[in-house]
């Protein structure tokens, strides 16, 4: 059996699912691996039309696994559209044209003619697809894939990157992947981790982690494992700096009565009159909190 019919029986079962109570839909999330694994290409997916079926199924389904995995072969099969080859009326017009051409031109050798309208119908075949789109999610997580998803949302906060860069999706799928590969489950330790990359890279105060891992010179290996410190912004960074720099020369004040500053504004008063301490509060691989007291108005807040 090959790809086409194979196609053509899982849509006729999938056909028999998409009912308004989403009832009956016990085998759907199977027959949508059975598609994923398969080597659908754009003129399979124009003679089975199953996307359309696909589609309805996940408008009908009340499984968010269902959903998922229907909505990521939707995305996949959508990428065939940057790369649909010319209409047949366009490819005959044009062929008119270079016949009409060569005929106008009886003063050339029938060789020449020959020749060019040969070079012309390969300018017509040159817009057919040259590169295949990048294969489904390797995953049916709907947990991974939501994750996939928040990422994606994060990178685009710019818009899209420039030509010559990976899609969002596809750097989602990279650092996810990266971040499941070290936990190897989706427990507590690993939604943390995906939402520090999150909030991160959504930071409009700190392009450039955005900016370099869109670009390559970050790996989505390395910022699978960048700690706060390592991701911050650049303002955030000489901040830190110059608090670890006034905590070293006012060391003994620091102990006793925490360490004056005027880098910082009290929230009520709005003058810069402050006193603060640091203490690690969190594990080891988390950065310390710091504690801040107005000396004007007694405030006192966490800064982290």
């Amino acid at each position: 059996m090959n790809v086409e019919e194979e196609v053509l029986k899982i849509q006729k079962k999938l056909g028999k699912m998409t009912s308004s109570d989403g009832t009956g839909q016990e085998q759907a999330l199977d027959l949508l691996r059975e598609l994923q694994r398969l080597n659908i290409d754009l003129d399979i997916l124009t003679k089975t039309r199953i996307g359309m079926t696909v589609n309805e199924l996940r408008k009908c389904s009340k499984d968010d696994e269902v959903i998922s995995l229907a909505k990521s072969l939707i995305k996949s099969w959508k990428r065939f559209l940057a790369a649909t080859p010319p209409s047949k009326e366009s490819s005959k017009e044009s062929s008119k044209t270079s016949s009409k051409s060569s005929s106008k031109s009886n003063s050339k050798p029938e060789s020449n003619n020959k020749k060019e309208s040969f070079e012309k119908d390969k300018e017509v075949k040159k817009p057919i697809q040259s590169s295949f789109p990048a294969q489904p999610s390797n995953t049916t997580d709907a947990v991974r894939l939501k994750c996939r998803e928040m990422l994606t949302n994060a990178l685009r906060v710019d818009g899209e990157p420039p030509e010559g860069c990976q899609s969002p999706e596809e750097l989602a799928d990279e650092l996810e992947e990266a971040i499941y590969v070290e936990f190897k489950n989706t427990d507590m330790k690993y939604k943390n981790r995906v939402r520090s990359r999150v909030a991160n890279l959504k930071d409009p105060k700190n392009p450039s982690l955005r900016s370099n891992f869109i670009s390559g010179a970050i790996t989505a290996q390395r910022l699978a494992k960048m700690t706060p410190e390592e991701m911050a912004s650049d303002e955030m960074k000489n901040l830190r700096d110059r608090f670890v720099k006034e905590a070293i020369n006012d060391a003994q004040l620091a102990t006793n009565q925490g360490t004056k500053t005027d880098l910082l504004k009290c929230g009520k008063c709005k003058k810069r009159n402050c006193t603060y301490n640091q203490l690690q509060t969190r594990s080891s691989d988390e950065p310390m909190t710091t504690f801040v007291m107005c000396n004007e108005c007694g405030h006192r807040w966490k800064f982290c």
